[in-house]
């Protein structure tokens, strides 16, 4: 029998094995089979990957802004050509449905597209005379070397939201995926190898907790991006301001989803069962409170019901599957563990999923989708991120309530309403505490040229990913103001 295959480090341009670590297993949570084994680096590999990023700065800041995007140009086109294989990874590794992980990686590719555009993107400003014989200039400069650290649940996008625009702006970039879905990242960096990028500008560390402390606590990175539950995302904002470290730390989500009396019933059920189900609810986009107002509240319980029991649970390379596994078997429990708190707290389960089982797959870790009632805004479920297909119901008698229920929330990263009243839907995006707002719209999930980021406990920092923001992010502006006699 063959060895299971050792995964190992980009740095300086080249595949290395790492220093002397543990590995863990990579499974597919579908099947249980094991697809890699991942190895868990330690600070020694990120110094030496730091040490390869700064020393291919100079070179990579001082390439014309132009020659850096056409290496993007020639990375989508390699990623365009391997579309579907980088899918099928994706399935594999996470256990998203083939629909959601094509979905995801056109996401990813569309990042590397607005990063093409970098020479506007990065242009400043200036103006003449701000005083008698004296001009003033903007420029946007790269600082050095950042680094990214991923979550497990979109291996393929969350890197490509820092990435392309670190690199594309000048700067030289570290990576650490997930130690849970390191496999479509691995492949991405095999496709920026055959970009042609020059040695260091960027690199590949897989790891664990040993690899990200090594990111936060190593001096020559000046800023770090963060993706992961809102607890490790406050420790991370914590230790890099303590370093002087740029910092966007995006947490955790408890996003709600008003629907109004008026709202379309048939519409508003499809948009809501996708948001919660979608993933397996591994998402922070997620619809995972939904706020009936007034007298549609019987109705929708009973069609959302109906619509999540309808769907089939499997192997997501099975394109009728509509919904795959948690990641994990841990987190089934966690997830689980969830669901009895809302029974021991009195909320009204609607819908079952804990007893959830795939016969062709024995070894998966399914969790079916889960429908609460009658919720209350104290209990566990309404309050803390599940992050699975976990659906509360919190039923409220006016918009001005169910806004006051938006607000309480220790979070804000998502929120949508379901409406055919424009005044409800204005009173909606101005009161409600939450960055990224979707009107009749289930995932308010921004384009690549917007930026994405939530507020309260959902964001830490003050520059959001991707879009204009990313650029700011990644980048000084440095104001020169001059006279010459």
């Amino acid at each position: 029998m063959n060895e299971t295959r050792r995964m190992k480090n980009f740095i300086g341009g080249r595949w290395t094995e790492p220093a002397d670590v543990k590995f863990l297993d990579v499974e597919n949570p579908a099947t249980g089979d094991t697809l890699a084994r991942v190895p868990l680096s330690a600070g020694g590999d990120v110094g030496e990957a730091v040490a390869a990023a700064a020393a291919a700065y100079p070179a990579w800041r001082a390439t014309p802004p132009l020659v850096r995007a056409r290496y993007f140009f020639t990375l989508k086109n390699l990623l365009e050509d391997a579309f579907e294989h980088l899918s099928k990874i994706l399935v594999s590794e996470h256990g998203k449905t083939l629909s959601e992980a094509r979905g995801s990686v056109r996401r990813a590719i569309e990042m590397i597209e607005v990063a093409t555009g970098i020479p506007s993107l990065m242009q400043g400003s200036v103006l003449e005379d701000v005083a008698s014989g004296i001009d003033c200039e903007a420029v946007r400069q790269p600082l050095g070397v950042f680094a990214c650290i991923a979550p497990f649940n979109f291996p393929a996008m969350v890197p490509l939201w820092f990435l392309p625009f670190a690199v594309a702006t000048g700067n030289t970039f570290l990576v650490k995926p997930s130690e849970q879905t390191p496999l479509c990242t691995e492949f991405i960096f095999e496709m920026l190898e055959a970009a042609g990028l020059p040695p260091g500008v960027v690199n590949l560390v897989h790891g664990g907790k040993d690899a990200a402390n090594g990111i936060l606590d190593h001096p020559d990175i000046k800023g770090v991006s963060f993706v992961g539950s809102s607890a490790v995302a406050r420790t991370v904002y914590r230790r890099a301001g303590e370093t002087g470290k740029r910092v966007q730390a995006l947490g955790g989500a408890k996003n709600f989803i008003l629907v109004m009396p008026d709202a379309n019933l048939e519409r508003t059920v499809a948009a809501v069962t996708e948001s919660y189900c979608g993933c397996a609810g591994e998402r922070c986009l997620a619809g995972s409170v939904v706020v009936p107002v007034g007298d549609i509240h019987r109705p929708l319980v009973e069609a959302i019901r109906e619509k999540a029991a309808a769907l089939k649970v499997g192997n997501g390379m099975d394109p009728s599957v509509a919904m795959g596994p948690v990641i994990s078997a841990a987190h089934r429990e966690r997830v689980l563990g969830f669901v009895e708190s809302g029974i021991r707290e009195g909320a009204e389960l609607v819908l079952d999923g804990r007893e959830c089982a795939v016969p062709d797959c024995p070894r998966g870790h399914w969790v079916g989708p889960t429908l609460f009632d009658r919720v209350t805004p104290a209990m566990t479920i309404a309050r803390e991120e599940i992050f699975g297909p976990v659906l509360s119901v919190i039923p409220a008698a006016s918009l001005d309530e169910a806004i006051a229920l938006v607000r309480s929330s220790d979070y804000g990263n998502a929120t949508s309403i379901f409406t055919r009243d424009g005044g409800a839907a204005r009173k909606f995006r101005y009161e409600a505490e939450v960055s990224m707002m979707g009107v009749n719209i289930g995932i308010a999930a921004p384009m690549a040229f917007f930026s994405f980021g939530g507020t309260k406990g959902s964001f830490f920092g003050d520059l959001k990913a991707h879009g204009r923001e990313g650029v700011a992010f990644y980048t000084d502006k440095k104001v020169v103001i001059s006279r010459w006699f």
